[in-house]
């Protein structure tokens, strides 16, 4: 006797479906992704530059300011000590003038202070400014030593000579007048013809950072010739 087998409706087969596969990830960037990319880091890198540019130039400025400005306070230290010690120097004691020789590119003077013999000791101090084609100038500092005045300026003697400041412009001295009622400065001073010590000298003048500089030294000693 023969068995059927009933299938339900829902056991029936079914045609068999394929599972889509996933499509697969880039494999790598695009050219407007890699230019971009390249375009971003080129801008880092041209502002880290200009960054470590800047800073490395106000450096050296700095450094170069500074260096100036210790040339600078140096110079006046050595030239505020021979002219605060300004003497009113007479070659013999019955001598009624004073050395002192004055112009608005040269000073010559006797100081009582003496840099090659340790402070002391009196010095003749030769202070120049020799300017160029250009106009520019360098300051120089000259002392010599034994005093020696007149006749015997000609004699053997030990000279120091030192550049103060190199490439300085519009450089002139001027002189106080001490027996003025109201502050007068001149352009010149010749000790033998006013018997008496300026009572302070001024030194202007450009450096070669454009600064304008101006030192005001004091003289300590003022006497009149009798």
């Amino acid at each position: 006797m023969s068995r059927k087998i009933l299938l339900a409706p829902e056991d029936t087969q079914k045609p068999l479906r394929k599972k889509p596969h996933a499509k697969c990830g880039s494999a790598g960037f695009t050219l407007i992704e890699v230019v971009l990319a390249l375009t971003i880091f080129a801008l880092l890198g041209a502002i880290l530059y200009g960054a470590f540019s800047l800073s490395h130039s106000a450096l050296a400025k700095s450094q170069s300011a500074a260096g100036r400005g210790q040339t600078q306070r140096s110079t006046a230290d050595l030239l505020g000590s021979y002219i605060r010690s300004a003497h009113p120097y007479r070659s013999s004691p019955q001598e009624q003038t004073i050395f002192f020789d004055g112009e608005s590119d040269r000073l010559a003077f006797i100081s009582a202070y003496s840099h090659s013999m340790g402070g002391r000791g009196m010095a003749k101090i030769q202070i120049t400014a020799d300017a160029d084609n250009h106009g520019r100038g360098t300051l120089k500092l000259e002392e010599m030593t034994p005093v020696r005045i007149g006749e015997d300026e000609g004699a053997t003697g030990e000279s120091h000579r030192l550049v103060l400041q190199d490439r300085i412009s519009n450089f002139r001295i001027s002189y106080l007048d001490p027996q003025a009622e109201e502050e007068t400065w001149h352009e010149q001073w010749d000790g033998r013809e006013r018997r008496v010590l300026p009572r302070a000298v001024r030194l202007n003048f450009v450096d070669s950072g454009g600064t304008e500089v101006r030192w005001v030294f004091p003289i300590m000693i003022v006497v009149l010739a009798p």
